[in-house]
């Protein structure tokens, strides 16, 4: 008799461990990973700005050099990993049959690697969307764990580890269910719906446990009294955010239509020598911002939202242009937190114009609206803000600078992520040069 409990209870075990956890295993490896990959690019970053202590002048050879270096180890090694990964995961979840592809460890060593690459030479990119693709990697490498594998599980493992990648790389565990719901599968299925939850609950306790409760742009000072001069405000800066963001997406969309025939050609047919020019546009727009362009765009961001030191008006317009130099370069990276830093640095244009909301507020708001217009995924935009500076005062206010300039930004470009998402869908378009 106690040897067959003991069967059972060996038997039932084995079967919780292959309904469960494994699926459990994945979401702390992706909790794991996240934090690894934050900690290696702000390290890159660090030694790049300390470079920058021996010669202001050393961009102009170490970022074209290793934009280079890195486009070519793309394209030898690392096909699939190019931009923030985000389209990639979305293709993977409209065609599972590109999951053997675009979500390989491969491809998610290829992403670390080279995206460090980037980040060490000052380009402009940030980590939060190929957290998005490691994570969705990971969780489909999982899948050979179970037994029987199936689409609906690999489709399962696909969204739960995007998800959960982008709630480790924010520590925003609401905004990974909204981003899963609203970007990646755009619907809500219930049966997903505990999936997620649970992955972004294991992986948001390992970041946790990793890199204690904090807040990413830290706390700000919200608007505290309704005053109807506020409502003209809001509607300037959706307009301008959504008019920006409309405009990122355009122009990375629509490239043959605006960027000389030589250099279109050149992008196509020697890539190397493209990101080469790429890198060193990037280091001379550096140069001229003061230094402020390069990387992220983290340390900029937060500093207007946690006091009143203003930046230059022109902050915004070089960061502009320096995500669309390293956008267009092909190099691994994400544009969610350079994006944060361009709407910020609208909200310190407007803070020169009017001063009806305090400086870290109208950052905030800018940063919101901006980011929606850009991904016109307007629920997640504010999820994600409003978590990243504790900013539940501000909802309504964050709310409806979202939803405007995404609205905006639709009537002069498409979905960006779903547009190149198409691509790889595409045959005929060779998605990685696009991506």
């Amino acid at each position: 008799m106690s040897a067959r409990l003991a069967q059972r209870g060996v038997r039932r075990s084995r079967r919780l461990w292959h309904n469960y956890g494994v699926f459990w295993l994945g979401a702390v490896l992706v909790g794991l990973v996240s934090v690894a990959y934050a900690k290696l690019v702000d390290f890159g970053f660090e030694l790049f700005q300390r470079m920058l202590t021996h010669g202001f002048w050393l961009p102009l050879i170490v970022t074209p050099l290793g934009a280079a270096l890195a486009i070519w180890l793309t394209q030898k090694f690392f096909r699939g990993s190019e931009g923030s990964g985000i389209p990639q995961v979305i293709a993977t979840l409209q065609d599972s049959r590109l999951s053997k592809s675009l979500l390989t460890l491969r491809i998610m060593f290829g992403k670390i690697a080279i995206s460090f690459l980037g980040i060490l030479c000052g380009f402009t990119i940030g980590r939060e969307g190929p957290t998005v693709q490691i994570g969705a990697s990971l969780m489909y490498a999982m899948r050979r764990g179970y037994r029987r594998s199936s689409a609906h599980i690999e489709r399962q493992l696909t969204l739960a580890g995007a998800a959960a990648g982008l709630a480790a790389a924010f520590n925003t565990p609401l905004a990974g269910v909204v981003f899963a719901i609203e970007e990646l599968s755009r619907s809500f299925v219930a049966r997903s719906s505990g999936t997620l939850i649970t992955a972004i609950i294991f992986s948001g306790v390992v970041a946790l446990g990793l890199q204690g409760n904090y807040l990413y742009f830290g706390q700000i000072k919200a608007i505290s009294d309704f005053n109807w001069a506020l409502i003209p405000v809001l509607i300037v800066a959706s307009v301008l955010t959504g008019v920006a963001g409309g405009l990122f997406g355009w122009l990375m969309l629509n490239v043959p239509r605006w960027m000389p025939v030589q250099l279109v050609n050149l992008r196509r047919a020697r890539p190397v020598r493209f990101a080469f020019l790429c890198g060193l546009t990037i280091a001379v727009i550096g140069i001229v911002s003061g230094g402020t362009t390069f990387g992220s765009g983290y340390a900029e961001a937060r500093g207007l939202l946690e006091s009143h030191a203003a930046l230059s008006p022109f902050y915004a317009v070089l960061k502009f242009a320096a995500l669309c130099v390293s956008y267009l370069s092909g190099i691994p990276g994400g544009i969610f937190a350079p994006s944060l830093a361009i709407g910020a640095g609208l909200g310190n244009v407007m803070a020169h114009v009017t001063s009806v909301i305090p400086l870290p507020a109208m950052a905030a708001l800018c940063m919101v609206g901006y980011l929606a217009a850009v991904t016109q995924s307007p629920i997640t935009s504010f999820v994600i803000v409003m978590e990243m500076i504790d900013g539940h005062q501000m909802v309504i206010p964050l709310m409806a600078v979202a939803l405007l300039s995404t609205q905006v930004s639709k009537t002069i470009a498409p979905s960006f992520y779903h547009t190149l998402a198409h691509r790889f869908l595409t045959p005929t378009v060779p998605a990685p040069r696009q991506a």
